[in-house]
């Protein structure tokens, strides 16, 4: 990729994330009991297991003796050597999503699962709305905050771009409370999410902006208690890797019954 068109320095990311704290990682957490919850209705016994994170002292706990990946451009994985691998939390600072799930699915055995979790677009709307209306209105532009989210009905096409079956989406949103705007931030350092754009600023921003985000954020998303919420959207995408016993779905015009006697109702034509 042209270091140009690179979304993520990951030095700053391998930086941000050296200095998180383990009492900050609740998010993580929450995503690994979800994920752990998803598994548990598998009707499979997985013993061959990869998991891609950033995080290996949290997400380890997911799986013994799991194969720890770091979410890197390019994945330290086997091809065909895994029957699960779970993606986490980390899609949202990848410079090329696509090529992640790829990476995933060429190192799955056939039938393998293929599960991620990552942020979703609706993360943090309170947040970049407050800061892009204060900056916009301070200094007349706007610049890169927030790593890019997509959005749930975006992600879930990558699935089938990627060459896997049976796609399934889905996702949670998690709400959370801060005193201000600066708990908020503080916060989102102690998790490793802090700026890792390449883009991004590199000279301090005015305290006058960050100010009048905070007033922007105490006027529209308060609690009654004074505080301030703040979404965290976390996206599940699940996917097979193809596989010759997996179902099928029937030709066009193969049915046996009509839906209509299957459900004791009349049929009526659509006009051409």
């Amino acid at each position: 990729m042209n270091a140009s068109h690179t979304l993520t320095d990951r030095a700053a990311l391998t930086r941000n994330r050296s200095r998180a704290t383990d009492d900050a990682l609740f998010l993580h957490r929450a995503a690994l009991e979800e994920v752990d919850d998803r598994l548990s209705l598998v009707n499979r016994t997985f013993t061959s297991a990869a998991i891609v994170t950033g995080f290996p002292q949290v997400w380890g706990a997911l799986h013994p003796n799991a194969t720890l990946v770091e979410d890197t451009d390019t994945l330290a994985l086997t091809q065909g050597a895994h029957d699960l691998v779970v993606h986490a939390m980390g899609m949202h600072w990848a410079n090329d999503p696509v090529g992640q799930i790829i990476q995933s699915r060429r190192a799955l055995q056939p039938d393998g699962l293929f599960l991620s979790v990552g942020f979703g677009g609706q993360t943090l709307h309170e947040l970049r709305a407050c800061l892009g209306q204060a900056e916009a209105s301070i200094t007349g532009g706007l610049s890169p905050r927030i790593a890019p989210m997509a959005e749930l009905r975006d992600i879930g096409g990558l699935l089938q771009r990627a060459g896997l079956a049976l796609p399934v989406a889905d996702s949670v949103t998690l709400t959370t409370e801060y005193s201000d705007i600066w708990h908020l931030m503080r916060d989102l350092r102690a998790m490793g999410e802090a700026n890792a754009l390449t883009s991004r600023r590199r000279r301090p921003s005015g305290r006058a902006i960050f100010d009048a985000a905070g007033q922007l954020y105490r006027d529209h998303y308060a609690t009654p208690e004074g505080r301030i919420k703040a979404s965290f959207e976390l996206v599940f995408l699940a996917g097979w890797a193809p596989a010759d016993s997996q179902p099928k779905p029937l030709r066009p015009g193969s049915a046996q019954q009509r839906l209509a006697d299957a459900l004791a109702t009349a049929e009526t034509p659509l006009r051409d």
